[in-house]
C-alpha cells in the first residue's frame, strides 16, 4: 500500500485524504436526503456538516495526541501526524458541536442526531479503507490466508522492527490483520442497518442510540484484534478504546430506554 495517491507537481494528495473527503460528502449528501424527509432544512444540515468536520477534527487530535503522549516525544510531532486521528475522539467533538448547533438554530436535537447517526458509519467505514492505505489502525500478526503485508517504512513495518519481530534488512512486514478492512466492512454494515431503521423509527433518538450500541460493540470487539499502540487502562487489561466502547454500551442503553419511554415523536413517513 502507498499512501500517496498522486502528486501535482509539489502538491502530494494522500489516499487518506482523498477517502475522509469522499467519506464526508457523501455523508453530508445522505444526511440531507434523510433530514428533508423529516422536515429538517438542507442548509441547517451543511451548515451543521462544517462544524461537525472542524470539531471533529479538534477532538480526534486530542484524543490522539492524550493517548501517545509519553512525555519525551515533542507534542509538535504528534498534533502535526498526518494520520494521527482517533475516532472516539472524533465522536465526542462532533456531540459538543451537534449540541451547541441545535440549541442555538432551534433544531430539534434528538433529529439533527438521528439523521447524521447513519452518516457516521459510511463516513468512518471509508476512513477506515483510508487508514489501510496508509498503514494506521493495524492489525496483530496473523497466518489467516487473507493477512496482510505492509511495505517498508510503514507503520506496522517500523512497530515490528522496534519490537525485534524483523530484521530492518525485510521488505515488508509480518503478515498481519487487515483490521482496516474488518471495521469498514463492519461500518457499511451498521449504516445500511441504520438507514433503513430510520424509515421506520418509532421515537427521537432511536437511530442514534441504536449507533452508539452497534458501534461500542464492533469497536470493542476489533480492540482485540488491532496491533498499534492505543493506550492501556485498569491496571493495562484493556486499551483506552475498549474502555470507552463500555462507557458507550452504557450510555447508549441508558439513552435508548430513557428516549423510548418518553416516545418523543410519531412514526415518520416512509419515503
Amino acid at each position: 500500500m502507498d499512501p500517496v495517491a498522486f502528486k501535482i507537481g509539489s502538491l502530494t494528495i494522500h489516499w487518506y485524504g482523498i477517502f475522509m473527503a469522499t467519506g464526508l460528502g457523501l455523508g453530508m449528501w445522505t444526511a440531507t436526503l434523510r433530514g428533508t424527509r423529516i422536515g429538517l432544512k438542507a442548509d441547517d444540515i451543511s451548515n451543521l456538516f462544517f462544524w461537525i468536520i472542524v470539531s471533529g477534527i479538534i477532538g480526534a487530535k486530542l484524543l490522539y495526541v492524550i493517548n501517545h503522549w509519553d512525555g519525551k516525544e515533542p507534542l509538535k510531532n504528534l498534533i502535526l501526524d498526518r494520520s494521527g486521528l482517533v475516532f472516539h475522539g472524533a465522536l465526542i467533538g462532533t456531540t459538543i458541536a451537534i449540541l451547541i448547533f441545535t440549541h442555538k438554530n432551534n433544531i430539534s436535537l434528538w433529529d439533527a442526531f438521528d439523521t447524521l447517526a447513519p452518516s457516521f458509519s459510511l463516513g468512518h467505514a471509508l476512513g477506515r479503507i483510508g487508514c489501510l492505505m496508509t498503514g494506521c489502525c493495524y492489525g496483530k500478526l496473523c497466518s489467516l490466508p487473507w493477512a496482510v503485508q505492509f511495505p517498508k517504512d510503514s507503520m506496522p513495518y517500523a512497530s515490528q522492527v522496534k519490537q525485534g519481530l524483523l530484521e530492518q534488512s525485510a521488505t515488508h512486514s509480518l503478515h498481519i490483520h487487515p483490521t482496516q478492512i474488518y471495521e469498514s466492512f463492519l461500518n457499511f454494515a451498521l449504516y445500511g442497518m441504520l438507514a433503513w431503521l430510520f424509515r421506520k423509527r418509532k421515537f427521537g433518538g432511536q437511530i442514534v442510540a441504536t449507533y452508539v450500541l452497534g458501534y461500542a460493540g464492533l469497536r470493542f470487539f476489533m480492540e482485540f484484534l488491532r496491533g498499534d499502540n492505543r493506550g492501556r487502562l485498569w491496571f493495562d487489561s484493556i486499551t483506552s478504546g475498549q474502555g470507552i466502547s463500555i462507557l458507550l454500551l452504557i450510555g447508549g442503553g441508558v439513552l435508548w430506554w430513557k428516549l423510548r419511554e418518553r416516545n418523543l415523536i410519531q412514526k415518520p413517513e416512509e419515503a
